[in-house]
């Protein structure tokens, strides 16, 4: 059986430099072919003559397809490399992206720590605003509340059914809460002492002597200091000290406890 060869694929390289060679035995059959003009006067053998001209004209054709094959693979090289840019200026467009990206995100990171922090600013003035408000509203509520003491502290309070509201008043409903808390003295001897103490006036405070000195001033009917009126209140009165039953039913306590009575009492005590 016959054998079949396979010829290999021809490059466009091998296919431009068979054409050549085509191109070459073409062009040394035609000058073969000619025959030497009757003028020309040939030295030498005719042979000789012929073959000089021709391997002229061979190397002539010879070089000529050899600069067209350079030219040809300039320009496809040039072309190659228009169209396959180079791994270099591939890594600058790569870092240049990645630079871009960094920078973007930086940005984002700027912006939103500088919203989080005008945020923050702004609920931390809120929260001071808020607190300043309610710390003045709280200082009106007290400052109105202590208004409100003070004036019912300079109104004596009205007294009971059967007691009138004044001094003979006063002075008979303190003697029978004396009397229900076993505390001794007489109608005269708190009379004697209220004239002498504070001229019958409920309302009655001393801002010279030692004792307002020592910011704690003597108030009311039998001029009581505050400590002594929480020391000696007696249970069922006001707490007032200028209430006028209760001032004087704490005096006559606090006396019975040092001088054995409020009668006994004829000065300053």
């Amino acid at each position: 059986m016959p054998k079949h060869s396979h010829s290999p694929t021809l490059t466009k390289h091998h296919k431009i430099a068979l054409a050549g060679v085509a191109t070459l035995g073409a062009a040394a059959l035609a000058f073969s072919a000619v025959p030497s003009s009757a003028g020309t006067v040939a030295t030498g053998s005719p042979e000789a003559v012929a073959k000089v001209s021709y391997d002229t004209q061979v190397k002539d054709v010879k070089g000529a397809v050899t600069d067209q094959l350079a030219v040809r693979n300039v320009k496809v090289e040039a072309i190659a490399a228009k169209k396959a840019p180079s791994a270099h200026a591939r890594h600058v467009a790569h870092v240049k992206k990645v630079h871009a990206a960094h920078a973007a995100h930086v940005a984002h990171v700027k912006k939103v720590h500088a919203a989080k922090a005008k945020a923050a600013h702004a609920a931390h003035v809120q929260h001071v605003r808020a607190a300043a408000k309610k710390a003045a509203h709280a200082a009106h509520v007290n400052h109105v509340a202590k208004q409100a003491a003070d004036r019912s502290a300079q109104r004596p309070q009205l007294q009971p059914a059967g007691y009138g509201n004044n001094l003979d008043g006063w002075i008979r409903q303190s003697l029978d809460i004396m009397k229900s808390k076993g505390i001794p003295g007489s109608y005269n001897g708190l009379h004697r002492n209220i004239m002498r103490e504070s001229s019958g006036n409920p309302n009655a405070i001393n801002n010279w002597d030692i004792n307002a000195i020592n910011g704690i001033p003597s108030k009311g009917l039998l001029q009581v200091i505050p400590p002594t009126f929480a020391t000696y209140h007696v249970n069922g009165t006001s707490w007032n000290i200028y209430d006028p039953v209760a001032n004087i039913t704490a005096a006559a306590n606090y006396a019975s406890h040092r001088y054995g009575s409020i009668d006994n009492v004829n000065s300053a005590y």
